[in-house]
């Protein structure tokens, strides 16, 4: 079900808990919260790729609240445990996608400029809308980009057009109740085997360096 913890959505786990409360404080509805929670989440969460676990621990809810940090895949989930955690039914969307503000370095990372992207889908006023709390406002600003914002009302999925080449979706590969772990992480070793290194604990993204500080090369 579309509200209750899985494996990846652990929301029961007392750090997940810890962080909704802090993010929703005094919010009683379900638009409110799920806004508070998409804004605790895309600037609360330092969005880094380098060295970022995509083992099945590293992408719990719990064990990413506790790191702090990730990437679309390690925001999303959290996003999708914490709406959960308030009543909000969620689900997990991977897509591919045409990112032309990549820097050069993490074009190499992952091979090119296409990347397979996740965001979360969450039901509010009986539909589903998409929602996308990954790029934190500090490193928009970087990349000379507005970030995305949420009213909980309409989808949040694209940024805002400024002129020039911006995010372009290209395909679907669906929406999930809960992580597929053997199918979405063979799609992205399929597509980014660059960004795997195995070693004891796991999958983790080698180090290619920091976003920040390659803000000026993209």
């Amino acid at each position: 079900m579309v509200t209750h913890p899985t494996e990846f959505l652990d929301y029961r786990d007392q750090r997940v808990q810890d962080f909704v409360a802090k993010a929703i404080g005094d919010a009683t509805t379900r638009k409110d919260r799920a806004v508070r929670l998409f804004y605790a989440v895309r600037d609360g969460l330092h969005y880094e790729v380098s060295g970022q676990d995509l083992s099945r621990e590293g992408l719990r809810a719990s064990a990413i609240a506790a790191r702090g940090q990730g990437f679309c895949a390690h925001k999303s989930i959290l996003y999708a445990a914490a709406v959960r955690a308030v009543g909000i039914p969620s689900r997990i969307v991977v897509s591919e996608v045409r990112n032309h503000l990549a820097s050069p370095a993490l074009k190499a990372l992952v091979g090119g400029d296409t990347f397979v992207h996740w965001l979360t889908s969450i039901q509010l006023g009986g539909r589903w809308l998409y929602v996308t709390p990954v790029f934190n406002k500090v490193l928009c600003r970087l990349y000379r980009m507005p970030p995305l914002e949420f009213d909980g009302e309409s989808d949040a999925r694209l940024h805002p057009f400024t002129g020039g080449e911006q995010m372009e979706f290209l395909t679907e590969h669906g929406h999930f109740d809960d992580v597929d772990y053997d199918r979405l992480i063979g799609l992205m070793r399929s597509r980014h085997p660059g960004m795997f290194t195995d070693g004891p604990n796991g999958a983790v993204v080698p180090d290619a360096g920091a976003l920040a500080a390659q803000a000026t090369e993209s």
